[in-house]
């Protein structure tokens, strides 16, 4: 079962956030967001060793699974983008373990553990290419001395090239703010690229237009959490990113599918 969909494009439900935020809303039962995203037709799944462990049945043979390996403080420590600790936390052997697609570490551009984070991407580079499954990063600039803008285009572009450059088979970075420059960022980039979804717009008609920009960037896909499942409609918001990302329909058309089945 690999990451993407036969279109080569993802719809993927992040659910990693508890790792660092512990209680979240919209995230209290992770059960009920599984069924629910599932069913409404995403095609996959983000999320941490706990959430495997513990409702592997529920998932196992429905949607592939990108299992998070690495890690830092929690939010009552230190801040999203502006760490000094960062480590892998899990194995390539654990996702096999329940039954994993793929894995997700990080590239913190700009920052003390960028490093640290790079010596990860290749150890666990390599144990994806061994075990035969994918490997994500999420590439991220972080604003710094060198990074002034940290949703530049070419900071993004750089972020993702380096990602590739330390093994990765796909890459989840942020949106630039328009189609052309992020069309810097995947033309820049040999393997697929999707974008996070990061914290909650402030409304679905800003979240649909922040991905229809991104795939006409070229785009394969969207990796979101807070925008689907703190959104108030979680069925709803994946039907309608199902539909933009694979059947690239307008973002009206999009809206319809928001009412209930």
């Amino acid at each position: 079962m690999a990451v993407l969909a036969k279109d080569g494009r993802a719809l993927i439900v992040a659910m990693d956030h508890g790792r660092t935020h512990g209680v979240i809303e919209g995230l209290e039962d992770p059960g009920k967001v599984i069924e629910e995203t599932i069913d409404a037709g995403a095609d996959g799944l983000m999320t941490s060793f706990g959430i495997l462990k513990r409702y592997h049945s529920l998932i196992a043979g429905r949607v592939p699974v990108v299992l998070r390996l690495d890690g830092g403080p929690s939010v009552y420590r230190q801040d999203w983008l502006t760490y000094t600790e960062w480590d892998l936390l899990h194995s390539v052997e654990d996702a096999v373990r329940f039954g994993a697609q793929g894995v997700v570490v990080m590239a913190f551009i700009g920052i003390p553990v960028e490093l640290q984070t790079f010596r990860i991407i290749a150890k666990v580079a390599r144990e994806c290419a061994e075990a035969g499954i994918a490997l994500m990063v999420e590439a991220l600039p972080c604003p710094s001395e060198r990074i002034p803008d940290a949703k530049d285009a070419r900071a993004m572009a750089s972020a993702a090239r380096l990602a590739f450059e330390h093994g990765a088979d796909l890459v989840k970075t942020y949106y630039t703010g328009s189609p052309e420059g992020f069309r810097l960022v995947t033309q820049a980039c040999p393997v697929p690229v999707l974008i996070a979804g990061g914290p909650k717009m402030e409304t679905l008609s800003e979240t649909l237009q922040v991905v229809r920009g991104a795939l006409e960037g070229g785009a394969a896909g969207v990796v979101f959490g807070r925008n689907i499942w703190q959104s108030g409609n979680t069925a709803g918001v994946v039907r309608a990113l199902r539909c933009l990302v694979h059947d690239n329909v307008p973002i009206e058309a999009a809206m319809q599918v928001l009412q209930p089945v």
